[in-house]
């Protein structure tokens, strides 16, 4: 078919009648299960969780040996001890400030706690052990039983090294069992899988390849995050993955709304999945590539009993993972992509040879997300509307081929799902412009019913979230396309999403 001819039935395929019962949502959430954020975010807030003096040794490209450290948890209770591993190199003190990340007024956090000075220590690097894993085994620097009274949501500590005053983050979630209305899921399997400490160690380098995308390589939670090391240059990626990146544009804007929400790891999802439906709505935000089994099967079976899920996400589902125990005893602490989630492709086998090794037997993740991932698989567009007249457009006055600039990158969605119901509410041909690469794709955003009443969102980005806010030293991305920054009608969609989960 040509591009013409496949934008025209993929319309088409967005014609099916909306959801029954459009309401057009209130400026405010409502019917809240708890008034918990609402009264966390009028606490005293501050911006010195932002880092101020950060240095990248130029022979690693990514980590800062200066000041550096990993925790025990990627999530942990209240109640729970929290084990804090640092290295100092050269030897230095150092102290440690913990900050909750929300909206408090516009400051993006709340400062809880300091420890320190704390003597520091040079820790050895980690031997290269079988496919390529690098698992630290360092000492203990200190030890945190979590407060009663820390709310569940992303945390960071901020490290300061007395000499030189140089700064890094140690990053953690704080998750509890409460009814929320909302459960944000940070994407730290990909923060992880993207990780190159300490220099090219991440899922993608077997060695010879940059950017492997195979099998038989095996990374550790048990090291410290680098910067990120693609599309652009985030100091406050140093320590904290790929949160301040992609996902907490979207906290900022939902915590200033006062949504009731509590978050979760991936790795929280792929324990029990079953837990998930102490919410109405499940959130994927930003780029949430490796999912295992259980995640799949667990997110797929909550759809069925009920769950509404916003995947405001691209690249979302498409790697498979296995999740193993670290060499502490600690359960999935290291992880290995297994498989692809869809069909043998071999247009994306051109792009990433190493495909080719996989098996290409598991679930299409289309059938859980309504899209998936197909070649090229990188691109830009703008975000397309093409059913004005769905509830998720309403308040927005959009119109039909009416776009939002840039709004779709860096990856994205394509190939909608057979499933009775699904509409695709926005479409259109994405472009890559890199060098010896260049490529068209068609993205689609997409939303289908569950069986009781709910329903499956599918924005088809990574970027959503930069539509919605700007927190305190955010960065806009730019490559193939640079979205726009905070946009009313992606705000309003997004709020009559949330409110009809509710």
């Amino acid at each position: 078919m040509t591009r013409r001819s496949l934008l025209k039935a993929l319309a088409g395929l967005g014609a099916v009648a909306a959801l029954p019962g459009c309401q057009t949502p209130g400026t405010k959430p409502h019917r809240s299960r708890s008034k918990a954020v609402v009264l966390e975010n009028q606490l005293p807030g501050t911006d010195d969780w932002l880092l101020t003096n950060t240095r990248i040794d130029p022979k690693t490209k990514y980590r800062c040996p200066w000041i550096e450290g990993y925790c025990s948890h990627t999530s942990i209770q209240a109640g729970e001890t929290l084990d804090i591993f640092v290295s100092t190199n050269p030897v230095s003190d150092f102290t440690i400030d913990f900050y909750r990340m929300g909206y408090y007024g516009g400051t993006g956090g709340r400062h809880l706690l300091n420890l320190g000075p704390v003597p520091g220590i040079v820790q050895p690097d980690p031997e290269i052990g079988k496919n390529r894993l690098r698992e630290c085994r360092w000492e203990k620097s200190i030890s945190l039983k979590i407060p009663a009274d820390w709310l569940s949501g992303v945390y960071v500590g901020k490290l300061t090294a007395a000499r030189e005053g140089l700064q890094s983050y140690v990053i953690f979630i704080v998750r509890d069992d409460r009814k929320a209305d909302f459960i944000f899921q940070c994407s730290d399997t990909t923060w992880q899988a993207y990780n190159r400490w300490p220099d090219n160690y991440s899922l993608y380098d077997n060695g010879a390849s940059q950017w492997f995308w195979g099998p038989e390589i095996e990374i550790s939670f048990d090291r410290p995050y680098g910067k990120y090391c693609q599309i652009l240059d985030q100091p406050l990626s140093i320590g904290s993955g790929e949160f301040f990146l992609w996902e907490f544009p979207f906290v900022y804007w939902m915590e200033s709304l006062g949504y009731d929400v509590t978050y979760v790891s991936n790795l929280d999802v792929h324990a029990d999945a079953s837990s998930l439906l102490r919410a109405k709505g499940f959130l994927s935000v930003g780029h949430d590539e490796y999912y295992s089994i259980e995640m799949f099967d667990g997110l797929k079976k909550a759809i069925n009993d009920g769950l509404n899920v916003g995947f405001f996400s691209g690249n979302t589902c498409c790697g498979r993972i296995e999740l193993h125990p670290g060499s502490s005893g600690s359960q999935n602490r290291i992880f290995t992509r297994t498989d692809f989630f869809g069909p043998r492709d071999e247009e994306e086998i051109k792009r990433f040879p190493a495909m080719a090794l996989l098996p290409h037997k598991s679930p299409n993740a289309n059938e859980l997300i309504g899209a998936r991932s197909v070649a090229p698989i990188t691109g830009g567009a703008d975000w397309i509307c093409t059913l004005p007249d769905h509830w998720i457009f309403a308040g927005t006055e959009m119109k039909s081929g009416e776009g939002i600039p840039g709004l779709v990158g860096w990856e994205w969605h394509g190939d909608p799902a057979n499933i009775a119901g699904l509409e695709i509410v926005a479409t259109g041909i994405t472009k890559n412009y890199a060098k010896g690469k260049e490529a068209e794709g068609i993205y689609t955003a997409t939303i289908y019913p569950g069986p009781k009443k709910n329903f499956v969102f599918n924005a088809s980005t990574c970027w959503w979230a930069d539509g919605l806010s700007e927190p305190p030293g955010y960065m806009r991305p730019s490559v193939y396309t640079t979205p726009q920054g905070p946009d009313k009608r992606v705000q309003q969609i997004t709020k009559n999403i949330l409110d009809r989960m509710l």
